[in-house]
């Protein structure tokens, strides 16, 4: 397996809603985690509050040496399994971790130009803070809902950007 020596960077699977839990108990062990949070409004019956919820429901990513440290990661309480294919644990590019910590930290939300790219179009980000990111247009219009897909976690993330700063990968 690659990776399995070097410090490189897995998803694991956690009980549902143990994502901060997990989160914290890997710093507690010296594990270095990265738990990706957005904040959202969540209304009760008496009240509305700002919360911070997980970006991907159920995952918690953590830097390690696979061969050293995956018993420490499993017998973390809450922790599932490593996300992988056939019991192998996928490795997660750095550069990936990257795009998810500036798709969290630097939302784009210009809206002064209109350029139209129809949704389903396989685009890049040529401008901007997500600069070098590719996904597919998922709506189009003013504001165009880009969806950053993570081939190594089977999840993807919608983002709105201007339709400015994308340029087609290939026709629809």
């Amino acid at each position: 397996m690659n990776g399995t020596e070097t410090q490189c960077w897995y998803a694991v699977y956690v009980r549902s809603r143990f994502e901060k839990k997990v989160h914290q108990l890997f710093e507690e062990k010296g594990v270095t985690s990265f738990l990706p949070l957005v904040e959202t409004w969540r209304q009760w019956s008496d009240r509305k509050k700002r919360v911070s919820m997980p970006l991907f429901r159920g995952y918690v990513f953590v830097r390690m040496s696979y061969k050293n440290d995956h018993c420490k990661v499993l017998g973390t309480d809450g922790v599932v399994k490593f996300v992988g294919i056939k019991n192998v644990p996928s490795v997660i590019r750095d550069r990936d971790i990257e795009w998810i910590k500036i798709l969290i930290g630097e939302p784009d939300v210009l809206r002064d130009v209109f350029r139209k790219i129809p949704s389903g179009q396989d685009v890049k980000v040529i401008a901007g803070p997500f600069r070098g990111l590719e996904g597919v247009v998922q709506k189009e219009g003013r504001d165009s809902k880009l969806v950053v897909y993570f081939d190594s976690i089977m999840q993807g993330v919608e983002v709105l950007i201007n339709p400015e700063y994308l340029r087609p990968i290939r026709s629809v």
